[in-house]
């Protein structure tokens, strides 16, 4: 059992062991409508906790708008039935030059602090005998985003859908995201983004990666 040192100090540092989330083996017994209906209630001691009226018309449907928000909304992304198929297809024209998808909108939240990581993802592959629907990269994107998340592993879990998806170890992963946890609590710095990038095959060469850097610095400046 860890103390609140511990526990905050976890949190301050974005520690994450695994690539998969951490889910427990009957994560998806129950409905989503039971999960509403339990978060519901709990949320609701949760607000009476910090003296609020639940009476109060403003605020009697907060603690189930805010549970289907979580279920359907936020965390749709826990679900693996809601995983997108990563649609491919015969690379026909033989392509073999870089392919870049910029400024993808992430949407998340933290897994430490359940507060919102904003920001956006640039992911570009090489391809060989495949290539992949632009807007399903997108929507891996989206899906990985929506639930509670660390940015290395929300990185790293793009990549490996991408590159098996794809048979290339050549893709790259950057996401640049601001962490309410840092902005809103704690040191409050407003300014501040964290960037991740992650990547395999031929982008492990400085050439090649430096090539999609340039890209989207331009790109983006």
């Amino acid at each position: 059992m860890m103390n609140k040192e511990q526990i905050e100090t976890i949190g301050d540092n974005h520690i994450s062991s695994n690539i998969q989330t951490p889910l427990r083996p009957d994560a998806f017994d129950k409905t989503d409508d039971k999960k509403i209906e339990n978060i519901q209630y709990h949320f609701g001691k949760i607000m009476k906790e910090l003296g609020l009226d639940l009476s109060d018309d403003s605020l009697s449907g907060t603690p189930y708008r805010f549970a289907k928000m979580y279920v359907k909304e936020l965390f749709y992304g826990l679900n693996p039935k809601n995983k997108p198929k990563l649609s491919t297809f015969e690379n026909k024209y033989g392509y073999k030059k870089m392919l870049i998808e910029q400024n993808i909108t992430i949407d998340s939240a933290c897994e430490h602090h359940f507060l919102p990581i904003t920001g956006y993802a640039h992911i570009a592959y090489i391809p060989k005998d495949k290539v992949v629907g632009l807007s399903k990269i997108n929507r891996l994107v989206d899906y990985y985003s929506h639930r509670p998340q660390v940015q290395e592993r929300l990185s790293l879990q793009i990549l490996k859908d991408l590159q098996e998806a794809l048979g290339t170890e050549d893709v790259i992963v950057m996401i640049s995201a601001k962490h309410l946890c840092v902005s809103s609590r704690g040191i409050k710095d407003k300014n501040s983004f964290t960037t991740t990038i992650e990547y395999g095959g031929c982008f492990e060469e400085d050439l090649k990666r430096n090539e999609f850097l340039d890209i989207v610095q331009k790109s983006s400046s």
